[in-house]
């Protein structure tokens, strides 16, 4: 049987027309830095890439910086807000402040990891803000809840990659309004507001203007284009300070050093004019590919079967399910034995046998937590597939309750 691919929340395959401007731009091999026609060639295309990720998002093309994907912008940023923080701290004279930052107990482990390891050095303090378990998602008043007169950054993931849950983002930019308003009247420390859209992207608007937001994560992969990723900065240059993070010939006007990667960013530029076509589109077909998946499962195992967190706001492709209530079954043996069904039990960023943190923290015991697969549709996931792969799923349980 041809495997059944639910796992876009890990990965995407490149689009066709994606794959086709990659390959066409390997042409493009001129420095995008030298001045003569080869270079132009490449800088102009590097030029049109910017714009289309720029209008994917509704910012200006000169707040995009690229970078190699999310890990590296997700670090960049917070080592940014160390650099404004430290800067301020010198104009003040007061050595002993100490940073705060906002984030969640759901976030990803390129935004966790950075975070407490500049807190185990002393840099800065972190309060990790539970989620509402019967949702999954932060709320805007326990956030603001956190807030201290030293915090300098809240970051908030877009769209939870394990649960699909999406985050007030826009209220919680609304709400900040009021503290960068007293900011600039009084202390003058900056406030930032970080979001990783990786999930987002391609399934839900996103609208940087709307949002509010100082920082923006964009990835590649995540929306059928190459593993590469992009950084978008608010007012980049005239408002928001960017300090970076890698040194060397100076590229991305100072803002990430490294000769460009010319295919694969024009590439980024075609995923990202295909979300602009067809985002309509993909919703209802992602919506409706999961709704039957969603619906073949419960047939199948009836009161056997858990779905995590459906009843708040959640990415119209992915599926949550707990396989057994009672949370007896492991979710790797199940799919293990079903193996031309390609899921995963959690993020494929730190996969292993322990439980999903990210599940427990939303408010899951480790015995659900590990009878948990994460279902997530995609473009080319047909209703026939789901269908199959719901049968496959009951099967591999049923071959385990008999052993």
């Amino acid at each position: 049987m041809e495997p059944i691919y639910l796992d876009h929340n890990a990965t995407t395959p490149l689009a066709a027309e994606v794959s086709k401007a990659i390959s066409d731009a390997l042409d493009l091999w001129g420095n995008p830095s030298s001045l003569y026609e080869k270079g132009k060639m490449a800088k102009n295309a590097i030029s049109k890439a910017r714009e289309q990720i720029a209008s994917m998002i509704n910012s200006h093309p000169s707040e995009i910086v690229f970078c190699s994907g999310g890990t590296e912008a997700n670090n960049n940023v917070i080592w940014s807000v160390l650099e404004s923080f430290d800067k301020w701290k010198e104009s003040t004279g007061d050595k002993h402040i100490i940073a705060h930052v906002i984030t969640t107990s759901v976030e990803h482990v390129a935004v966790e990891r950075p975070l407490k390891y500049w807190q185990d050095k002393g840099r800065l303090e972190v309060t990790f803000v539970p989620v509402d378990p019967s949702t999954g998602a932060v709320t805007v008043d326990a956030i603001m809840h956190a807030f201290r007169p030293t915090t300098v950054l809240i970051s908030i993931i877009m769209a939870n990659n394990e649960t699909g849950v999406i985050m007030p983002i826009l209220e919680i930019g609304r709400a900040l309004d009021k503290y960068r308003q007293e900011r600039k009247s009084s202390s003058r420390l900056p406030l930032f507001f970080h979001t990783d859209a990786a999930q987002a992207i391609g399934k839900i608007k996103v609208d940087v203007k709307e949002l509010n937001v100082d920082f923006l994560v964009i990835v590649g992969h995540k929306f059928y284009g190459p593993r590469i990723g992009a950084l978008y900065v608010r007012s980049l240059d005239n408002d928001v300070e960017y300090y970076p993070m890698l040194f060397g010939g100076g590229q991305e006007r100072g803002y990430r050093s490294g000769t460009e990667n010319t295919p694969m960013i024009v590439g980024l530029g075609q995923a990202a004019e295909i979300v602009i076509k067809n985002l309509a589109a993909d919703q209802n077909h992602f919506r409706l590919c999961r709704d039957e998946l969603e619906c073949c499962l419960e047939k199948l195992f009836g009161d056997s079967i858990l779905f995590n967190l459906r009843v708040g706001n959640r990415l119209p492709n992915t599926s949550s399910v707990c396989i057994s209530r009672d949370g007896i079954y492991n979710g790797h043996e199940l799919l293990s034995r079903c193996p031309f069904v390609c899921a995963s039990t959690g993020s494929a960023c730190h996969s292993g046998s322990k439980p999903s943190a990210v599940l427990i923290a939303s408010g899951l015991s480790e015995e659900k937590a590990r009878s948990t697969l994460r279902l997530t549709v995609g473009r080319s996931t047909r209703l026939e597939d789901v269908r199959k792969a719901a049968e496959a799923i009951k099967k591999a349980y049923d071959s385990m309750t008999c052993s």
